[in-house]
């Protein structure tokens, strides 16, 4: 489910997440533009990434705070890895981890555990729910009203 997009990203609740929901839930940033890895990205744009990165971290902070799930940090990852096994391969894409801390499958302070898709560890995953993303939507338009987040600040126009 879509929770913003920028010039060059889009920004979604993930469908079948790695973190449930009540242990943080899970958003990942994605490129418009199919890339194999950051190495690729031309430089206006892996700064635009970072600022989304940043943005999205602190209103998924705030916004699930304000809806009860305890975050204590955000976990920035990209893997790529189950895509090695695919025949288009890896692609850049960031995901953002939540990390309550009364997580009870995914630990507060322990590294996430992500097995294979396949073995059914996810079944009961509960992604993000639309009151969720209307709440992380109100903390990205209010975030956006800092200088801290103005584009002329990182740069970009």
């Amino acid at each position: 489910m879509k929770i913003y997009e920028s010039l060059n990203f889009i920004v979604e609740a993930v469908q079948s997440p790695l973190v449930t929901r009540k242990d943080g839930g899970h958003i990942s940033i994605s490129p418009k533009t199919r890339l194999d890895n950051r190495t690729l990205l031309e430089p206006m744009i892996a700064i635009e990434l970072m600022r989304l990165t940043m943005l999205i971290g602190e209103a998924m902070t705030l916004g699930l705070k304000n809806r009860g799930v305890d975050i204590g940090r955000i976990n920035y990852q990209d893997n790529g890895n189950w895509g090695v096994f695919r025949p288009e391969g890896p692609y850049l894409h960031v995901h953002l981890y939540g990390r309550a801390k009364s997580a009870e499958i995914q630990k507060y302070g322990e590294a996430c555990y992500f097995p294979f898709p396949e073995s059914g560890f996810y079944e009961t995953f509960e992604p993000l729910n639309q009151d969720d993303i209307t709440e992380i939507q109100m903390q990205i338009d209010s975030l956006l009203e800092l200088e801290k987040y103005s584009l002329s600040k990182w740069g970009i126009k």
